[in-house]
C-alpha cells in the first residue's frame, strides 16, 4: 500500500505562491465575511461590533495600501486607460475617510451603525467593480509568473503597511512608499500602546 507523502511545512516554492488577484480577492472575501459577522452580531453586541469594527479598519487599511503602492501602478501600466485605476484610488479615499472616522468611536454612537452600513456599501461596490472589470484584464496581461511574482511583492508589503487610514496621505508612488512606511511605525506603536492599556487592571480607587 503505497504511503502519502507529507507536506514538510517548508517554505513556499516559486509554484506555490498566491498570485496577485487570488491574494486580493481573499482580502475581498475576509471583509465580506467580517461585515457579515457585524450584521449578525445583534443590535446591542457594542463590545463584539467594535471588536469587528476594529479588525475591519486594519484589514483595510492594510489592502488599500497594497493596492496603492504596488498593483495600482502595475495595473497602469498594462490597461488601455487609468480611468479604472483613478476611479479606485477615489473610492480608497473615500473608505478612508469613513474609516478614519470609526477609527477609535464609541459603538455606543447613534452613528456607528449606519457608519458601518454606508462603509459595507463602498467596499462591497468596490470589490465588485474590481472582481468584474479590472482583475480580467490583469489577468489576461500578464503569465502566471508575473502574477506570482506580484503577489510576493504584495504580501511582503502587507507585513510592514499601515494598520489605521491615512486619508491625508498620498496614494501614488513615490509619495505613498515613504510616507506608509513611517505610518506604519506610527501605527504599529499605537497599536501596542492600545495592547499594553487593555491589559491593565482598572484602577479600584476612582
Amino acid at each position: 500500500m503505497a504511503t502519502r507523502k507529507r507536506s514538510t511545512g517548508g517554505p513556499k516554492t516559486r509554484d506555490d505562491r498566491a498570485d496577485a488577484i487570488k491574494l486580493l480577492k481573499k482580502d475581498h472575501d475576509e471583509v465580506r465575511e467580517l461585515f457579515k459577522q457585524f450584521d449578525n452580531a445583534g443590535e446591542r453586541a457594542h463590545k463584539t461590533k467594535a471588536r469587528i469594527v476594529r479588525k475591519l479598519i486594519e484589514e483595510l487599511a492594510k489592502h488599500s495600501a497594497i493596492e496603492e503602492q504596488i498593483f495600482y501602478p502595475a495595473a497602469r501600466n498594462l490597461m488601455d486607460d487609468d480611468d479604472m485605476v483613478l476611479e479606485g484610488l477615489e473610492e480608497h479615499h473615500i473608505v478612508k475617510w469613513t474609516l478614519s472616522e470609526l477609527d477609535g468611536m464609541d459603538p455606543q454612537d447613534e452613528r456607528f451603525d449606519a457608519k458601518v452600513t454606508v462603509l459595507k456599501e463602498l467596499v462591497l461596490h468596490h470589490a465588485k467593480e474590481e472582481e468584474r472589470d479590472m482583475f480580467p484584464q490583469i489577468r489576461k496581461a500578464l503569465t502566471p509568473a508575473d502574477l506570482r511574482d506580484l503577489g510576493e511583492q504584495m504580501e511582503k508589503a502587507k507585513e510592514i503597511a499601515p494598520t489605521h487610514p491615512h486619508p491625508r496621505a498620498p496614494d501614488e508612488p513615490p509619495g505613498n512608499v515613504v510616507a506608509g512606511a513611517a505610518a506604519a511605525l506610527v501605527d504599529r506603536g499605537r497599536d501596542a500602546m492600545s495592547e499594553v492599556l487593555k491589559r491593565r487592571p482598572e484602577d479600584k480607587t476612582a
